[in-house]
C-alpha cells in the first residue's frame, strides 16, 4: 500500500521522511495553496464585473470567499494532483493550529481525493511522535477551519474597506488592518506622551561609608553606598513623584524637593557629623522559575537577550521545529508533557546535581482564555533533551535553541532563595538608606535568569554585598556627593514590550505578532531606531483619522472582544455568519460607517498632523511628511528628513528646515 503525506515545507518533509516506513511519499504544499485574490489580475474573468470582486468576498451571498490558486502555486498544485494519482491513501500532516487546519481543508477542496484521507497531527518531529500520530489520525476539524476563515474574511473586510479610504484622504499605498491599526495607535499614543512630557529636576545625596568595628583579619569589603531618603522625617522626592505633563511634583505628594543649592548646602552641613545605624531589616524571598516559553514570551526574550526581531525569531524557531530540535513554535500554552518534565529533570540531575532539582515536578497551567494553538509549551523535542552543544547547531539557531533549552530545564529546578537587607542610617536630620541582596541558594539561577544573558554573571549581578552591620554602629563617611537627576520621558516600545502589551490586552494572536510588526515597519508606520519602534508622521495622520471617524476599530477593548468572538466560533459557542453580517452590514457596520463618513472627511485636514507649538503645519504628501508655513503672504514648504521623529520635532528644527529651504544650504566657504 502506498501513501502520500502532505506537509507545508520541504525541510519538514525531509525530517518526517526519516521516521516513516517504505511506501510513504512525503511532499510539501509550500504553505497555502489557495487564498483570496491579492490583486485585480488574480480575480477570475467570470466575476470581474461584480462590485464585490475587488474585496474577494461576496458580501451579498453569505460572505462567500472567492478563493484562487496564486500564479506561483499552480505548478505545486499540479504536482500534488499527479502524485495523488498513484497512491492508495492521502495523509494531511500540516501543523496543528488554525492555519494548519485551514491548509489541510484547502488541499481537500482542491485535490478532491478519491482515496481514503486522514488528518495527522503532532507537536514535535521525532520518531516517537510521528509513529504515535500515524496511529491516531482524525478528520479535518471544520470548526477550526471556520474560525480561521472568519478571521481571514474579517481581516480582508477591514483592510480592503478602509485602505482605499486612506488612499483618497491621505496618501496612496497606505493600509489599515484589524490588529495592525491598533498596534500603530499604541506606538502613536506613547509618542504623544513623549511630546507632552515635561522634564523635572531633583537632587539628592549619595554617601560612600566605611563600616567600623570589624575584625581587621576579615576580607570583607568595608565600603558600601547609601542614598538620602528622608529629611527631617519627610520623604525626599524621586523621579516617580513628578507629573510627566507638567514637570512639577504631582498633586498630593508630600515630599521634599531638593534644588542644587539646597543639596550642596546640606552636603556641607553634614560634613564631619557622626553617622549611626538606626535600623536593620532582613527579608527572605524565594523566586520561582518562569514558565516555559509560549510564542509571545519566546519573541520577547529573544528580542531582549539576542536582539532578534519577532520575525527573525519565528523564522529561526520554524527551522528548529522542522529539523526536529524543538516542539511546535506556535502555542499559547505553558503546559509541559509528562515526557518533557522527566527529560528536564534528568538534565538538572546530570548537570547540576540533586540539590538543584525541585522537590516535586513543577507544572504550569495556561492563564489566557482561548489558548489553543498547540497543546504544549515550546521546548526541546524528544524524550531526552540534547544539550545545546550536542546539537551541532550554530549561529542564531544555536542561540535560540540554547535559550529554549535553559528556560525549559530551569522549570524543574529548585527555587532561588535570597535575602533582601535594608539598613537605615541617620546623620543629623538626614536619613540615608543602604540596600543589599544576598543569594542564600542560587537554585534555577544556575541555568536561567529572565532578561539576563549569562546565568553566572547574573548570579554575581544579583548579589549586592553589604558588610555585616548592627544597630548602633557608627560608620565613617568617606565621601558625600550631591547628585542631580532629570526625569525621563516614557520609554518607547521595543518589539518585546509591544508584543507583551498586545498579548496582555488580548489583541490579535501571538502567532501573528511577527508579521504585524513587520507590516508596520514595511508600510512606513514605524522605523527601528536602535531597539525602539518609533512611529512616523504618517502613523500620526492615519491614527488621528481612524480615532475621529472609526474609533471602535482602533480601540483595544473592541479588538480584544472581536478576538474573543473568533475564539468562540472555533469552539462552536458563536455563529460566524450572523457575526460577519452584524460587523459589516449592520446598522453601525463597517460598510455603513465608511459610506456615511467618507463625505465628512476633509483630505486637507486628514493630511495634517496636529502637533502643538510648532509655528508651522506638518502635512503628509506623496513623498512623505513636509512643513508648510505662511511667510510674507507666500507659502513655504520644506521636506522633513525621514529620520526626524514626531517627538523630536521642535521649533528650532522647524526654523532650520525652513531656512535651508529659502536660503539654500549653509555656505562653509568658497574654493579660491
Amino acid at each position: 500500500m502506498s501513501t502520500l503525506v502532505i506537509v507545508e515545507s520541504p525541510t519538514k518533509a525531509r525530517t518526517i521522511r526519516n521516521f516513516l516506513p517504505d511506501g510513504y511519499q512525503v511532499t510539501a504544499s509550500m504553505g497555502h495553496v489557495r487564498d483570496l485574490p491579492q490583486s485585480a489580475s488574480e480575480v477570475p474573468a467570470a466575476v470581474k464585473g461584480e462590485k464585490w470582486a475587488q474585496l474577494g468576498v461576496n458580501i451579498d451571498e453569505n460572505f462567500e470567499p472567492l478563493y484562487v490558486v496564486p500564479q506561483d502555486k499552480k505548478k505545486v498544485v499540479k504536482e500534488l494532483k499527479d502524485a495523488l494519482k498513484s497512491v492508495d491513501e492521502l495523509i494531511l500532516a500540516t501543523d496543528e493550529d488554525r492555519e494548519g487546519e485551514s491548509i489541510s481543508w484547502h488541499l481537500l477542496q482542491l485535490l478532491k481525493p478519491k482515496v481514503p484521507t486522514r488528518r495527522m497531527v503532532f507537536h514535535e518531529i521525532t520518531e516517537e511522535a510521528i509513529q504515535e500520530a500515524i496511529r491516531n489520525c482524525r478528520q479535518v476539524d471544520e470548526r477550526l477551519v471556520r474560525a480561521q476563515e472568519t478571521r481571514r474574511i474579517l481581516d480582508r473586510l477591514v483592510g480592503y474597506t478602509l485602505s482605499p479610504l486612506l488612499w483618497k484622504k491621505i496618501a496612496f499605498g497606505l493600509s489599515a488592518g484589524r490588529v495592525q491599526s491598533v498596534a500603530v495607535r499604541l506606538l502613536v499614543n506613547r509618542e504623544r506622551q513623549r511630546r507632552a512630557f515635561r522634564q523635572g529636576t531633583y537632587w539628592d545625596l549619595k554617601a560612600t561609608l566605611e563600616a567600623t568595628g570589624l575584625d581587621s583579619q576579615s576580607p570583607v569589603n568595608r565600603l558600601f553606598e547609601a542614598k538620602l531618603v528622608t529629611l527631617a522625617g519627610q520623604k525626599v522626592a524621586t523621579g516617580s513623584d513628578f507629573d510627566e505633563s507638567t514637570g512639577e511634583i504631582a498633586a498630593g505628594r508630600n515630599v521634599a524637593l531638593l534644588t542644587e543649592p539646597e543639596a550642596r548646602s546640606l552636603q556641607e552641613r553634614l560634613r564631619g557629623r557622626p553617622w549611626a545605624v538606626t535600623n536593620l531589616e532582613e527579608r527572605p524571598v524565594t523566586r520561582k522559575p518562569s514558565p516555559p516559553f509560549t510564542t509571545s514570551t519566546l519573541q520577547q526574550e529573544a528580542n531582549r537577550k539576542l536582539g532578534l526581531s519577532a520575525r527573525e525569531t519565528m523564522r529561526v524557531a520554524q527551522n528548529l521545529y522542522e529539523q526536529g530540535y524543538i516542539t511546535y513554535m506556535r502555542t499559547d500554552s505553558v503546559n509541559l508533557s509528562q515526557q518533557a518534565i522527566a527529560a528536564a529533570r534528568s538534565c538538572v540531575e546530570a548537570m547540576y546535581g540533586t540539590a538543584y532539582l525541585s522537590p516535586e515536578p513543577r507544572r504550569y497551567s495556561t492563564k489566557s482564555k482561548g489558548a489553543q494553538e498547540a497543546h504544549e509549551a515550546i521546548r526541546p523535542a524528544g524524550h531526552s533533551f540534547r544539550t545545546p552543544q550536542e546539537t551541532g547547531l550554530s549561529g542564531r539557531e544555536f542561540h535560540l535553541y540554547d535559550l529554549i533549552w535553559k528556560r525549559t530545564v530551569a522549570t524543574q529546578m529548585a527555587e532561588a532563595r535570597q535575602t533582601y537587607i535594608t539598613v537605615q542610617i541617620q546623620v543629623e536630620e538626614a536619613g540615608f538608606r543602604a540596600s543589599g541582596k544576598r543569594i542564600d541558594f542560587p537554585g534555577f539561577f544556575r541555568a536561567y535568569v529572565e532578561g539576563s544573558d549569562d546565568p553566572n554573571a547574573a548570579i554575581e549581578d544579583q548579589e549586592v554585598v553589604l558588610p555585616p552591620l548592627r544597630v548602633g554602629d557608627a560608620p565613617i563617611c568617606q565621601n558625600l556627593e550631591a547628585v542631580g537627576h532629570e526625569t525621563q520621558p516614557p520609554a518607547r516600545y521595543t518589539e518585546a514590550s509591544l508584543v507583551k502589551m498586545l498579548e496582555s490586552e488580548g489583541i490579535g494572536r501571538p502567532s501573528t505578532y511577527a508579521s504585524i510588526i513587520g507590516t508596520i515597519i514595511d508600510r512606513g508606520y514605524a522605523q527601528m531606531v536602535g531597539n525602539a519602534l518609533v512611529p512616523t508622521f504618517t502613523a500620526f495622520a492615519v491614527t488621528a483619522l481612524l480615532e475621529t471617524y472609526f474609533p471602535d476599530l482602533v480601540d483595544p477593548g473592541f479588538t480584544a472582544r472581536m478576538e474573543q468572538t473568533l475564539d468562540d466560533i472555533s469552539t462552536g459557542e458563536a455563529e460566524w455568519l450572523p457575526y460577519l453580517q452584524q460587523f459589516y452590514l449592520g446598522e453601525t457596520g463597517l460598510e455603513t460607517q465608511v459610506r456615511e463618513q467618507e463625505g465628512q472627511i476633509d483630505p486637507n485636514q486628514a493630511r495634517t498632523v496636529e502637533l502643538n507649538d510648532l509655528g508651522a503645519k506638518v502635512r503628509i504628501g506623496r513623498f512623505g511628511a513636509y512643513l508648510e508655513v505662511d511667510r510674507d503672504n507666500e507659502l513655504v514648504k520644506a521636506s522633513i528628513p525621514k529620520d526626524l521623529t514626531p517627538s523630536d520635532l521642535d521649533t528650532n528644527q522647524v526654523e532650520t528646515l525652513l531656512r535651508q529651504k529659502t536660503e539654500g544650504p549653509d555656505k562653509l566657504g568658497f574654493h579660491p
